[in-house]
């Protein structure tokens, strides 16, 4: 009896002092655990899992998107800039040089871009041109073609459609200008402190759907109330995009300034500021997984319009030819390699229930989104400001074709396309915003990588 005593208080020592508190101590997390440890595996209200979504856009979309995106047709994006902001009147302007946007001169933007009205085909760019000839020429509406009355009533009806989620810029404005997004990167530009914070707290606090008895919950879902599907959704998509932009600044920092150059490049304190999980309690990693959910549905929304742009009809035009035959070829190549991805979104769930409350719904989510791209004209750094309402059009953009569906099944095979369009200033927003969140994704790799050593 005693040696088997002894044994077994033997043994228990020995696992005592092996066990991880003691003997050989448990390494420490790293820095990059402690961001990226939870941002892994599915993500909620999803089947897709957050490495599926790595290994697809940085082996296999990544590199074309960015190619396709350094073409003429969506660099050049026309913004006004100078619309007053809608909702209160002290903003402090960014001073910083960094903060500034360099228009492009009129010289520098192919014609066939700034031709007619920037609709998505040669053919729907001569009628337009048919229609403001003869008004130049004081023509009568009976002197048009008929077709061309019929394209130009449609077209209004659609500017004035009550599916978009965005309030466009009026780019016939003469404030508004042509920008070169690639000599106007996103980038830290200094721009911070309550100026910037007011802009998302008023997003966030009067814009994203949450319970009524919470007064600020910059995270409504952690707030234990019950969100539907939707209203879940709206939050982590603005979420997502706000994570995106962070990531995006932490990569591209001003590192070093002298008289002859800029350093920039990833500044990894930044990033640990914004996502690590002990530094934001628990809020960092959570912001990441909802940049990946964004991720989902504008993948799902540019898989979903994929008819719209192999219809003959459709060009990237800019007035050359062979450019816009290969980038076109491009684009085609993007999409159905975005079409294969094996684990998309379902919106089905969305709008779902009863066919009254479903429409309420989807009517109080258009016009949530609406009001926050009109607060993009309160961002008082106007580099913030272009790619705020560049990202929150393409997003914009998304979501109306999630909700078109029927409406691009059934559009014809060639000629105009009455029911279901996209202007150019749409198709420019949209793929730059996913490539946005395409780099964000990529980053997260670098930001990895960097990490891993650091505790």
């Amino acid at each position: 009896m005693g040696r088997r005593w002894g044994f077994l208080v033997g043994l228990v020592g020995a696992v005592w002092l092996l066990g991880p508190s003691h003997g050989e101590q448990r390494p420490p997390e790293t820095a990059a655990q402690r961001c990226f440890c939870q941002v892994s595996g599915y993500l909620d209200d999803c089947t897709c899992d957050v490495e599926t979504i790595d290994r697809f856009n940085n082996y296999r979309l990544f590199p074309r998107l960015q190619k396709l995106l350094e073409s003429d047709y969506f660099r050049y994006y026309k913004v006004n800039l100078k619309r007053p902001c809608p909702f209160w009147n002290d903003i402090s302007q960014c001073g910083r040089r960094d903060c500034a946007v360099k228009p492009c001169q009129s010289d520098e933007v192919p014609d066939g871009i700034k031709s007619a009205s920037y609709k998505y085909s040669e053919v729907a760019n001569n009628l337009i041109e048919e229609c403001e000839q003869a008004e130049r020429l004081g023509a009568v509406d009976e002197s048009l073609s008929e077709e061309t009355q019929k394209a130009v009533l449609q077209w209004t009806k659609h500017d004035d459609s009550s599916d978009n989620f965005c309030e466009a810029d009026d780019i016939q404005s003469p404030d508004a200008e042509y920008v070169d997004l690639l000599l106007n990167p996103e980038r830290y530009t200094g721009y911070k402190g309550p100026d910037a914070w007011k802009i998302w707290n008023v997003i966030y606090e009067e814009n994203c759907f949450k319970p009524q008895t919470i007064k600020r919950p910059l995270n409504p879902l952690a707030s234990g109330q019950g969100l539907c599907v939707e209203k879940r959704a709206f939050y982590r998509l603005i979420s997502g995009l706000h994570a995106s932009i962070n990531v995006h600044l932490s990569a591209r920092y001003l590192l070093q300034e002298t008289w002859l150059e800029k350093k920039w490049g990833h500044n990894i304190t930044e990033f640990q500021q914004r996502f690590d999980g002990i530094l934001t309690e628990g809020e960092g990693p959570r912001r990441l997984k909802n940049l990946y959910f964004l991720y989902l549905i504008e993948l799902r929304a540019l898989s979903k319009v994929v008819p719209f742009f192999e219809r003959p009809d459709f060009q990237l035009f800019t007035g050359n030819k062979v450019h816009d035959a290969e980038n076109k070829m491009l684009l085609l190549e993007i999409l159905h390699e975005i079409k294969s991805f094996p684990l998309h979104f379902d919106e089905n769930s969305f709008f779902a229930g009863d066919k009254k409350e479903a429409n309420k719904l989807k009517e109080d989510f258009r016009l949530h989104f609406r009001n926050i791209s009109r607060i993009m004209d309160c961002v008082g750094c106007f580099k913030c400001r272009l790619w705020g309402k560049l990202q929150i059009q393409g997003l914009g953009t998304a979501l109306k074709i999630l909700f078109s569906e029927k409406l691009i099944a059934n559009m014809p095979e060639s000629g105009p396309s009455y029911e279901f369009h996209l202007t150019r200033q749409e198709i420019v927003s949209l793929f730059n915003a996913f490539g946005r969140i395409s780099t964000s994704v990529k980053e997260l790799e670098n930001f990895r990588n960097l990490l891993q050593n650091i505790h």
